[in-house]
């Protein structure tokens, strides 16, 4: 019996896979279309675990539905515009982009990827990922980057933009405003310090976490409600270290729980400063530069970091008797998700798509979606009620996608690039006229759109590869994708696809977990990382995507090798199960036997209802129940029972008895290796290729019909359950025998009741063949081992 050889059989079904085109999108079939909007990964490095989860369990569902006779519009695209390949571009060559002029940079990055994306987009092939890689996008190439400025006009001639010099999040490591959906939560340690204001003459301890902006103080606050600070109404206290005074005055937002319940307003040190800034009309100071550096505001410790000005701060109010008390504290603080550096609140000029107002209208767009798991919907709930700034879109870096925008160098007036000029680079473009109506000359924005701006837009980007019109092409059907960034991607498509459109961009929404290692969540930092390569190259792939289904939708997992290591066991026995079955059909030409045994009928009834769940388990991407249901029977029904009570039918006798044996095996090993097939798929193959093709009409299994339920079996099943009483006597005489320790070729009389032989009329032939009977006497129940 030949071995199974996972590396032979992958590499051959993915070369095969690939130039018959097997997944290809077919624009002139007839049969129903189900589309996929396919989360482009974004180019970082290598894939990671998470990557192979997630995307493993969104092609269960596309080969289900692609055998379910479906036209499956399942391309696939790489997020490689902006801040996460721009920072990979720096780490790997060794380089900073501010040490370039910005084509240049530009013009390495394309090179990086031009060499790094076939790599990359391999690995996706490796673990046997059915996207047709011919409809491929790249978010920075030119039919992305003219949808994404293409939604730039749409928006802004819809009047949902805005550009203005306001407080904004930045991010001073990457130093690039950044949107509200692009910050975490961190909790860190850090120190409340009790630090001395004078008010005539008199002290006034406030807490502060943050020293370092005493320099930007403009205000000092408190609770109406709190009467120990009513005597400081409407009087100045002057700001330590600095010396200059600030206005004293009540506000309700003031936690009087707090600290020392009294807080100085600094601009800006969070959301409330902004807001007390805005409803007061009080100065702004900015204390911090956009490198993260404190500016002449902050006199002798000008240019110190900030950590660094914090420490030397809190030194000289020790030193002045300025700070009273010290408490070590933990809290949240914001961070950008892409570096992980707090964030700062920056007065800058930015571009917003102005979206506060649609609060209502994104709750009903969230609720008009199927989700997967269902509860997955209230993080975009949650989010979408918590929504404190418009959408911040520009961003400060180099590489990216350009706004497709000029603008006057005497009056600022904006200048829109023409629509059927797209994609445009505004710094080597030329402009829509030659200058401004005040006869100033135009100057190309510098800044880059945020990458979710783009990546927001995949729907049109996908559809707009094979269609030119894509409106009565959505919604589309399927948004597979984490839980960690549904207020990313899935937030952002949503409302975008709705203000250009007016549709939702899919119907359903399924939600993958994270990948844990040992409890902990998996990052190279903490060098807990396994790399799905080593997975493959220990086990297989069809291995690795066995340990995928072994999760439900939502649901975060442990790596464990045990479960690959049993999906590559499961591999191996289903091969040697093939192979045992067509050595015992040698001969057999696929007719159907004028009367099936009775057994076999009951087993194709069993195998029927596995059909009917793993079909109901599918159409509710229940994808890990399918494969836990087969994979069962397959074991238990098929291995242990089916084929040990068919091997004598199959050796000694012949005509029809041994052909409704061939039938059934043919049948069932078949229907076995289609139900299978979408979570592994190359084994599948393989036994398909080796055994089925030259009798079966497609070309792949991933190409074949997915098995339908007969609904006479399935009745017939729930009126006959005489097969689980032969399960029943099969399993105590197997019990007996090894109590016995004695073969399970060993021979044994058998006594039953007359009404159970009733029951096993038709099969009693089989049970003596496969328990080695001797005789079947009738009385109590007894297995007498000889």
């Amino acid at each position: 019996m030949p071995e199974y050889n996972t590396k032979e059989v992958e590499e051959k079904w993915k070369s095969f896979w690939e130039k018959e085109k097997i997944y290809k999108f077919d624009l002139k079939s007839k049969k129903p279309i189900y589309s996929i909007d396919t989360p482009p990964p974004t180019v970082s490095g290598k894939m990671h675990i998470g990557h192979a989860f997630q995307y493993s369990q969104m092609d269960f569902i596309a080969r289900y539905k692609r055998m379910k006779g479906f036209n499956l519009f399942y391309p696939f695209g790489t997020d490689d515009n902006g801040l996460p390949t721009e920072r990979l571009v720096e780490k790997s060559r060794g380089i900073k982009a501010k040490d370039f002029d910005r084509r240049e940079f530009i013009k390495i990055c394309l090179d990086y990827l031009k060499k790094e994306l076939p790599i990359f987009i391999q690995t996706w092939k490796d673990i046997g990922i059915s996207c047709d890689y011919s409809l491929y996008y790249s978010t920075i190439d030119n039919h992305s980057r003219k949808i994404s400025q293409w939604s730039f006009l749409d928006l802004h001639k819809k009047g949902r933009l805005e550009r203005r010099d306001a407080p904004s999040m930045w991010c001073s490591e990457c130093q690039t405003g950044i949107a509200q959906v692009e910050v975490q939560d961190k909790e860190i340690d850090s120190t409340f310090n009790n630090i001395v204001f004078k008010v005539d003459g008199k002290d006034l301890e406030i807490a502060t976490t943050r020293p370092e902006l005493l320099p930007s103080c403009v205000a000092v606050f408190y609770n109406p409600k709190d009467k120990k600070y009513k005597a400081f109404k409407g009087k100045k206290a002057k700001v330590p270290l600095f010396n200059f005074e600030v206005p004293i005055m009540e506000d309700e937002r003031v936690d009087v729980s707090k600290g020392t319940g009294i807080v100085m307003c600094c601009t800006f040190g969070d959301q409330t400063d902004m807001e007390w800034q805005k409803a007061y009309r009080l100065p702004i100071k900015e204390a911090i530069t956009k490198d993260g550096k404190m500016t002449s505001l902050a006199g002798k410790f000008q240019d110190q970091k900030i950590k660094e000005a914090r420490k030397n701060i809190l030194e000289e109010l020790k030193k002045q008797e300025l700070l009273t008390k010290q408490t070590a504290i933990k809290h949240f603080v914001n961070v950008h998700e892409r570096c992980g550096t707090e964030i700062e609140f920056l007065k800058t000029r930015q571009w917003f798509v102005k979206y506060l107002d649609l609060k209502k209208d994104m709750l009903r767009w969230g609720k008009n979606l199927r989700w997967f798991p269902e509860h997955m919907k209230y993080r975009y709930d949650n989010w979408v009620k918590g929504l404190q700034w418009d959408w911040l879109i520009s961003n400060q870096r180099y590489y990216g996608v350009p706004f497709p925008v000029w603008y006057c160098e005497k009056c600022d007036s904006v200048y829109l690039a023409n629509e059927k000029d797209l994609p445009v680079d505004p710094l080597k473009d030329k402009p829509p006229v030659e200058k401004c109506k005040c006869g100033g000359k135009l100057i190309g924005e510098k800044d880059i759109l945020n990458t979710w701006f783009t990546s927001s837009m995949t729907p049109t980007i996908a559809l707009k590869l094979v269609y030119d019109k894509i409106e009565d092409k959505l919604p589309m059907n399927l948004r597979p994708q984490a839980h960690d960034i549904i207020t990313f991607w899935l937030f952002n498509t949503v409302l975008k696809q709705n203000l250009h459109y007016n549709k939702n961009p899919f119907s359903d929404v399924i939600i993958s977990g994270f990948v844990t290692l040992e409890g902990e969540k998996m990052s190279k930092s903490k060098g807990n990382i396994i790399e799905p390569v080593e997975v493959i190259e220990k086990f297989g792939a069809d291995a690795l995507r066995f340990w995928a289904a072994s999760s439900k939708l939502g649901e975060d997992i442990n790596y464990q090798e045990k479960i690959a290591l049993t999906g590559k066991k499961f591999v191996t026995k289903l091969w040697n199960a093939a192979n045992f079955v067509f050595m015992n059909l040698e001969g057999y030409k696929g007719e159907k036997p004028k009367k099936l045994e009775k057994i076999d009928d009951l087993f194709l009834n069993e195998l029927n209802k596995v059909v009917t769940a793993a079909t109901y388990r599918f159409e509710a991407y229940e994808y890990s129940r399918a494969r836990f249901d087969t994979e069962d029977f397959f074991w238990k029904e098929f291995c242990d029972n089916y084929l040990e009570i068919v091997k004598k039918r199959i050796y000694n006798e012949k005509g029809d008895k041994k052909i409704s044996a061939q039938y059934t095996l043919y049948q069932s090993l078949l229907t076995i290796l289609k139900l299978i097939a979408p979570i592994m798929p190359y084994v599948a193959e393989e036994i398909y290729q080796k055994y089925f093709r030259k009798s079966e009409k497609e070309k792949s299994i991933h190409l074949s019909n997915w098995p339908k339920e007969d609904k006479k079996r399935s009745e017939a099943w729930t009126k006959d359950r005489s097969l689980f009483e032969f399960y029943s006597i099969l399993d105590q005489v197997r019990q007996e025998k090894t109590k016995k320790q004695k073969s399970m070729r060993a021979e044994v009389i058998l006594t039953m009741g007359e009404k159970d032989k009733r029951k096993l009329d038709g099969m009693l032939e089989d049970l003596i063949a496969v328990t080695n009977a001797k005789e079947i006497k009738i009385g109590k129940f007894n297995v007498e081992v000889l």
